[in-house]
């Protein structure tokens, strides 16, 4: 991917803020290994950068990393959290960090609320609903939550987006993929990173966020899956009052889960909300292949009757049955010990950014199988399990597809989330009853039968192919059309490499023309002047545009 200037032009007060956020935190040499500094001063001469700050010694890298981020603002926050959600490409101590990120956004007015909902239905808020609170009741960096109350006396929470979130994202979205280019193309170190894929898999997590119409059919799609189980409660969406920019729910009385206090005084012990609330993310994950991404005690409420209510559909995993079925070869590896399987999984399963020693990592992978087999379901902690298997991964250059990191994520909160609820607590415990159901559902008559059907409809449909495939190539080969195309690794850098000595060398003649052209001039009087003079003025203006082309264009 090309980086375009002037998209870093037509947003150019914003860049200017990206590099004196940058700057004042440390980071000035990325700013100049990337060019920023000389592109911003030769664009903006009236402006001027703030001076760059020294970095603290007490504070890391990564708490640099933090502090930008908090700095710029709420989308870069929002892709802090993302980014640390991907452990198989961001070191554990900047995750760390990145969790700590904390998004300080005032609420918009209640005037502008009022714009946006009338203008999202199309209808005067006193004609929506029968009472409409003007203060909101929470507010983010997307949008914030207003009470009201339906026509027919439904109490109502009504998510609003804010008016401004649409334009500054993409603008700020369009940056990163300006910067991400540039980070990959100028310092090399950052490429273990993956910096353009995490912009990407930003763009798309939040760009989901933002349609709320999309999250209110996730809420619907929950509530048909969980209609018949009494354990999860699903808000109620009003689609005639919900679009794009407004999700219009039922508002659910109930505890954080992390009110133990008061927890404590319900007829539902915190232990049992621990259990209830394991169970549904396992019945999500491994039955329905669809899972809350982000269980957080902010988006978890208990309601009086002991029922677990998810608040904030956004971030929604999913495991198709591909995925699924790769777990479980990986499951049924480790649980034999079979650390050669393990690594045959692990290989399709993720995606290597380099060469992947395979001996090196059968070794690391018999480790790990060797570390975790045979330890009692009562003493083993799921969360340094997934965390060590992930680190197998990182070191050997394998990132986890996005599904698996965000699944790995939430593991790891909910277990943590049942420990603070009940110190005995297991998630492991009721991990295992999924992962044994699975592997036996794979093996019942029906499901071989489904498989072996249709790997051999593939075949079939591969073998009817053939012949035409096999038929063009002929014909390809008689007339002499056949054409193989080969992938020349580092070819791009050694072609650069000689544009960029043609470049100079053709300026370096040109300016040696003009030279010579200047001398002979004086040496010819005034007497030719006339004639001599309009070819060298043509001949300077040529070379100056080809000095002016070849600048452009990056390359000399």
């Amino acid at each position: 991917m090309e980086p375009h200037p002037f998209r870093l032009l037509r947003n150019l007060g914003r860049s200017r803020e990206i590099g004196a956020v940058l700057l004042n935190h440390g980071f000035g040499d990325v700013v100049d290994r990337v060019g920023l500094r000389n592109f911003w001063q030769r664009w903006s001469r009236w402006l001027t950068f703030r001076p760059a700050l020294p970095p603290t010694p007490s504070l890391t890298a990564f708490a640099r990393v933090r502090l930008s981020l908090e700095a710029l603002g709420p989308t870069f926050i929002k892709f802090g959290q993302v980014m640390s959600t991907r452990p198989d490409l961001i070191p554990a101590a900047m995750i760390v960090e990145l969790k700590i990120l904390q998004e300080q956004v005032p609420p918009f007015s209640s005037a502008e609320a009022i714009a946006q909902v009338e203008h999202e239905l199309g209808r005067p808020v006193s004609a929506l609903f029968a009472t409409f609170d003007r203060k909101p009741l929470a507010a983010g960096s997307l949008a914030q939550v207003h009470r009201a109350t339906h026509l027919d006396g439904t109490p109502l929470a009504v998510k609003i987006r804010r008016p401004s979130a649409v334009r500054d994202i993409e603008r700020d979205l369009s940056l990163m993929t300006e910067l991400a280019v540039l980070l990959e193309r100028h310092v090399p170190e950052s490429r273990v990173f993956d910096p353009t894929g995490l912009v990407v898999h930003f763009g798309r997590s939040i760009r989901r966020e933002l349609n709320f119409a999309r999250e209110g059919r996730t809420m619907q799609e929950f509530a048909r899956y969980f209609r018949s189980d009494p354990t999860l409660y699903v808000p109620r969406v009003w689609d005639d009052l919900t679009t794009e920019g407004v999700l219009t729910m039922e508002y659910v009385e109930g505890l954080r889960v992390d009110d133990t206090a008061d927890l404590s005084r319900w007829p539902c012990s915190p232990a049992d909300i621990a259990v209830r609330g394991a169970r549904l993310f396992m019945k999500q994950a491994f039955e329905y292949g669809v899972f809350h991404g982000d269980p957080h005690p902010g988006n978890l409420r208990i309601r009086p009757d002991g029922a677990i209510c998810l608040l904030d559909y956004g971030m929604i995993g999913m495991l198709d049955e591909a995925m699924r079925e790769m777990l479980v070869d990986l499951f049924v590896a480790i649980a034999q010990q079979d650390a050669d399987s393990a690594v045959d999984v692990v290989l399709v399963l993720g995606q290597p950014y380099r060469e992947v020693d395979r001996p090196l990592l059968q070794i690391d992978m018999r480790d790990f199988v060797a570390n975790y087999y045979g330890i009692e379901l009562e003493r083993l902690n799921v969360g340094n399990m997934l965390g060590d298997f992930v680190t197998i991964l990182t070191q050997h250059g394998i990132r986890c597809p996005g599904s698996l990191t965000l699944l790995i994520r939430a593991l790891v909160t909910l277990e943590g989330i049942g420990r603070r609820l009940d110190p005995e607590f297991n998630l492991a415990g009721h991990l295992q009853p999924y992962v044994e159901k699975l592997v036996k559902d794979r093996y019942q008559p029906g499901r071989m039968a489904d498989r072996l059907l249709d790997r051999s409809k593939r075949v079939w449909h591969a073998l009817e192919a053939m012949p035409g495939h096999v038929s063009s190539t002929l014909e390809k080969l008689s007339k002499d059309e056949l054409r193989m195309q080969l992938e020349h690794r580092g070819l791009d850098r050694f072609t650069l490499e000689i544009e960029r000595a043609s470049n100079r060398l053709a300026v370096g003649l040109v300016m040696s023309a003009i030279i010579v052209a200047s001398a002979l001039l004086m040496r010819q009087g005034t007497q030719s002047l006339w004639l001599t003079l309009p070819l060298f003025l043509i001949s300077s203006l040529l070379g100056i545009w080809l000095i002016y082309g070849i600048f452009r264009s990056g390359r000399l």
